[in-house]
């Protein structure tokens, strides 16, 4: 093991709580960041799906259960950033805003990234466990398709819609564990979900378009051009137009729709101020989806609230 470098090289420029990764003991503080326990966001676009299928299926008073599975999006969306680094180690070495994450630049060696994955796999178990059984297996369903992400990049220009299926796979576990019926309620939900993960996961990746191009890497934001702005806009809209389906199968009166304006004003407002060419605003707009995601949660927990139950 070499030398442990100061805490300030290890991060990336998006990382969020360096402070608080630094109170963990320097050996630790590589693993912590391999989670990316310093950048939370990604827990809660993850766990934020998970709610929407609690809410609106009429779980509004399982808050123990939104605990456990706001712990397992934690976890998992750790493990599999930890996957994420494994298999692209290589790629990261040559983007400028990746080379220092922990396999890429040597700071954790494969061999513990993997005894670091299978831990925060065993406590993700421990939530699985605390589910119904149809909900476990619906959260087993997604493993494939979480394993095949790292390798979208390579082999189509839209990544980000894998990446939509399996982010936002939690509206499905957490819709099942409350009931089994109105799935034509959950399938909109869910397709709205995963253009919103669309839409928000095209604006984060502006930020590399540049290495992107210069290592072979595909995405959205590269394969939309220059009509980024209009293309995040749709794919915002196509999400407002399901979630609104998503609630008129519950609730089939125009009021409830009413709770969507905000998250639509949410979402128009992140259009309407992305400078497709500023890597900070960009970044700001796309951290800005955890406040979307809360806004949709309230949504959802009027509209299954008064839905039929």
């Amino acid at each position: 093991m070499t030398e442990q470098a100061p805490l300030t090289d290890l991060g990336v420029p998006d990382t969020q709580h360096r402070g608080l990764v630094s109170l963990l003991p320097g050996p630790l503080q590589p693993y912590a960041m391999l989670a990316r326990f310093d950048r939370p966001i990604g827990s809660w676009l993850l766990f934020w799906p998970c709610a929407w299928g609690v809410l609106l299926a009429g779980g509004e008073a399982r808050w123990g259960l939104l605990l456990w599975l706001l712990l397992g999006s934690v976890v998992m969306r750790g493990a599999g950033c930890v996957y994420n680094d494994i298999v692209d180690a290589d790629l990261d070495r040559k983007v400028a805003r990746t080379a220092a994450r922990p396999v890429a630049s040597g700071r954790v060696s494969p061999q513990a990234a993997w005894t670091w994955l299978i831990s925060l796999c065993l406590v993700g178990l421990v939530v699985l466990l605390q589910l119904r059984w149809q909900a476990q297996l619906v959260a087993l369903g997604s493993v494939a398709l979480v394993a095949g992400y790292p390798f979208m990049k390579r082999i189509t220009w839209w990544p980000q819609a894998w990446l939509g299926l399996v982010f936002t796979w939690g509206a499905l576990v957490g819709w099942i564990e409350i009931r089994s019926d109105h799935l034509e309620a959950l399938a909109a939900l869910y397709a709205g979900s995963i253009v919103w993960c669309i839409g928000y996961d095209t604006i984060y990746a502006l930020q590399d378009r540049e290495d992107d191009v210069l290592v072979g890497i595909r995405s959205s934001a590269l394969r939309l051009g220059a009509r980024v702005r209009m293309g995040v806009a749709a794919f915002y809209a196509l999400a407002v137009a399901f979630w609104a389906l998503a609630f008129w199968a519950m609730r089939p009166d125009w009021v409830a729709l009413v709770a969507l304006v905000p998250v639509a004003l949410h979402l128009g407002i992140q259009v309407l101020t992305l400078d497709t060419e500023d890597g900070e605003n960009a970044l700001a707009r796309f951290r800005s989806n955890r406040d979307a995601g809360l806004v949709m949660a309230l949504a959802c927990w009027v509209v299954g609230n008064a839905g039929i139950i």
